[in-house]
């Protein structure tokens, strides 16, 4: 599955195992969060107020 910035926490979770470190990093919750399993990484980034195009960058997605 190609990762992008629609892609939700979850996928992106399940396909890049080091993620939760990344967003833990940016002080973001989604290992543990309900909410991981429908909201995007665009929207995550926009809820805690972080660069999109840093947090992609992080998780080696591609813009």
């Amino acid at each position: 599955m190609a990762l992008n910035k629609d892609s939700t926490i979850l996928e992106v979770l399940q396909e890049k195992p080091d993620a939760g470190a990344v967003f833990a990093r940016f002080g973001m919750g989604c290992v543990g969060c309900a909410i991981s399993r429908g909201e995007t990484v665009s929207e995550a980034a926009a809820v805690h107020g972080i660069p999109l195009a840093d947090l992609l960058t992080a998780l080696g997605i591609e813009a």
